[in-house]
Parts: structure tokens; C-alpha cells; sequence
């Protein structure tokens, strides 16, 4: 490729002063903020949540897995491009991509907290803090506001807003306050999503399912459960039609990864042709893999079978990410990675899913 790629999936490592200083005053006392635990060495703590967030995995990029630890890790010690834009380029030229796609990461664990009213004032805390942060290299931060979707009047508001303040995407929570949503009340919220040009992203580990669900076996076995919520939320979304109400709404599966992606829609084609009857799903106008195909775009890291895959899907619905600085990522090593995963790519596949799609997606003329 003669221009480099860009990341469809990079975070934010929130700096201490994040919601406290851009909080609603009456919130402030109750906002997430940093504090030292002997246990885990710095924390997140979020209140009326008992789990805090350690700090060890939020942005170990580059480590050795060996040195991988949840805790013991302090937050001056951690990549400064995650809180300092300055810092951030010159992380972006040590990977050697153009630009990246922005999420929180305080603000995942946000997306499941009980109190709407409090996640709407972080989220609205989070939103004006890294406006700030993107203004410094516009060309290259892309930031995704995040929403609370109480209610569609306000997510319709909250739509509006991101679009104001220059924001390229919404990233959603797992879970809205009333119903879910393939249910008709959302139709005016997906008309603004299409109308205002902003696609709706959900991350892994966003949803109430992705804490709940009980696990077997040893811990890591919990690992391959992590992408379940976003099926599961593709699935609402088809089955529910409203990519058949919404033919031009774009959803966007975070970190989940994509090989799987074949199955699954082989899998939601075979429910649909043999099953729907007396599983009571009304006849649809088109197949369930035809919508995922149009509407539902994936990225994904290293996960080699997702461009292995790349004939048996929607290559301009792929799009790759380094997920910097999480434990996750391919930083500072992802031009060596994507040159070994993508050598059996055409040119052109590799410009779509390295760079071309996510142009298209989010309208990044200027990159």
C-alpha cells in the first residue's frame, strides 16, 4: 500500500481530571476517578459499581504476555498518548498508521452502570473531554461520542449533539433504558443515525449479558465468550428488522473480531429457512445474511482467520484495528502482523480493509 492504514478501533485511556473537571457540577462528588488501591496499584473507581477498573491491562500495548498483569500498574507510567494527543501522534508513527478511530475505556464499563441519570452526565463529561482531545489533530483523531439512550428523544438529542461537536460516530451501550433495540419506538432515532451520517458502533463488553452470563471451566475459558453480546445484538437487528426499516442504518461490531462472521451468517439463514415457522419470525424481504452482509461492518485485530475469511463475507464491511494502547493490541508491531495476514489479499482487498472502508464509513476527507 502506498498510504497507511488507519485504525477503526483505538481508545482512550482517561486521565484523572476526565469526569471530575468535565462533569455536570451536581455529578462531581460522584464522578469516576483515579485513587491508588495497595491490591491493584491505581484504580478507576466508578460509583454505585463494586468492580473498579485496574489500570495494568488498560494500556499494556507492547508488552511481553509474560508481563501482562491486571494490577500493580501506575497511571503516569502508562502510554501518555492515551490522555495526550501530542504523545499520540508520535504513537501512531511508531505503528505506522494514519489516523484512528477513537473509544473510551472507563466509558465501556460506564455502558452497564444502573443509574441512567449518571451515565448520562458521565457520558456527556467523557464527550466534552475529548472533543478537546481530537481538536488537537483533527486529521487524525476521530472520536466517538458516547450516548445513554434513555430515552429516543434524548438519543436523537445526544445524535445531534456529537454531530455539533464534530464527532465522526456514536458508540451505543449494550443495553438501552426501555425496551430493546429492534422495537418500532427507535425508528425516529435510526432516521436521525442515517440522516445526520453517523454510523452506530457497539464495543464488546458493553452489554449487561457480557457480566452476567455465568462461566465454565478455568478463567480463560470466559475469554471466548466476550464477542457473544455483539452477536447478539447483530441478531436483534436483523430479526428484528430494522435494517429492513432502515436499509441505509450502519452498524458497526467493535473488537469483536470477524472470522466467525461465514457461520454466522450461514447459521442465521439456516434458522430463517428452517425454523421461522414455528419460531414464529414473519417472512423478511431479503435473507438475514443479505442484511448483515449491507449493513453490519466488523473490525478486528490480529485475527488472521478474518482475512482468510475475506471471500466468504463483505470485504468492504471489514476493517481492521490496531485497539491501542489495551492489552489487545498489535502496537507497536502491526505492519508486521498485517504484512504476513494479508499476503494472500489482492491490493485492492487490502486498501478496502486496511484503510478504504473506514474512509468511506465515517467520511474522512481529509485523511
Amino acid at each position: 500500500m502506498t498510504a497507511k492504514p488507519i485504525s477503526a478501533d483505538s481508545h482512550i485511556t482517561e486521565p484523572p481530571n476526565c469526569y471530575i473537571d468535565y462533569i455536570d457540577p451536581q455529578f462531581r462528588d460522584r464522578a469516576p476517578r483515579l485513587t491508588h488501591s495497595e491490591q491493584w496499584g491505581d484504580i478507576f473507581v466508578i460509583d454505585g459499581l463494586d468492580q473498579h477498573i485496574p489500570m495494568g491491562l488498560v494500556a499494556a500495548a507492547g508488552k511481553d504476555p509474560k508481563d501482562l498483569r491486571m494490577g500493580g500498574a501506575k497511571f503516569e507510567e502508562l502510554h501518555r498518548g492515551g490522555w495526550d494527543p501530542r504523545c499520540r501522534l508520535a504513537d501512531q508513527d511508531r505503528d505506522g498508521v494514519a489516523a484512528e478511530l477513537l473509544y473510551p475505556t472507563v466509558g465501556m464499563m460506564l455502558c452497564n452502570h444502573p443509574d441512567y441519570d449518571y451515565k448520562r452526565a458521565c457520558f456527556a463529561a467523557y464527550n466534552r473531554w475529548l472533543q478537546e482531545y481530537c481538536s488537537a489533530a483533527p486529521q487524525r483523531l476521530f472520536g466517538l461520542a458516547q450516548t445513554a439512550m434513555c430515552s429516543v428523544e434524548e438519543g436523537i438529542a445526544d445524535l445531534r449533539r456529537a454531530k455539533e461537536m464534530g464527532f465522526v460516530g456514536v458508540m451505543m451501550p449494550g443495553d438501552p433504558l426501555v425496551k430493546d433495540y429492534d422495537d418500532p419506538i427507535y425508528d425516529p432515532f435510526y432516521d436521525a443515525a442515517v440522516d445526520l451520517g453517523l454510523p452506530l458502533s457497539f464495543h464488546i463488553l458493553t452489554s449487561r449479558a457480557d457480566r452476567l452470563k455465568e462461566r465454565r471451566g478455568p478463567r480463560i475459558n470466559s475469554f471466548q465468550a466476550i464477542i457473544r453480546g455483539c452477536q447478539d445484538i447483530i441478531g436483534t437487528f436483523i430479526f428484528g428488522r430494522v435494517f429492513e426499516r432502515h436499509p441505509r442504518l450502519k452498524l458497526v461490531c467493535v473488537e469483536a473480531d470477524a472470522g466467525w462472521a461465514p457461520h454466522f451468517m450461514y447459521r442465521m439463514d439456516h434458522a430463517y429457512k428452517r425454523h421461522r415457522y414455528w419460531m414464529k419470525c414473519e417472512e423478511m424481504q431479503r435473507l438475514p445474511s443479505e442484511y448483515f452482509a449491507e449493513n453490519v461492518y466488523l473490525t478486528f485485530q490480529d485475527d488472521w482467520t478474518a482475512f482468510d475469511a475475506v471471500k466468504r463475507c463483505n470485504p468492504r464491511r471489514l476493517m481492521w484495528a490496531n485497539d491501542f494502547p489495551h492489552s489487545d493490541s498489535t502496537w507497536p508491531w502491526s505492519q508486521e502482523i498485517l504484512a504476513e495476514h494479508t499476503i494472500d489479499l489482492t491490493p485492492q482487498e487490502k486498501a478496502w480493509i486496511l484503510r478504504e472502508n473506514v474512509i468511506e464509513l465515517y467520511d474522512l476527507k481529509s485523511v
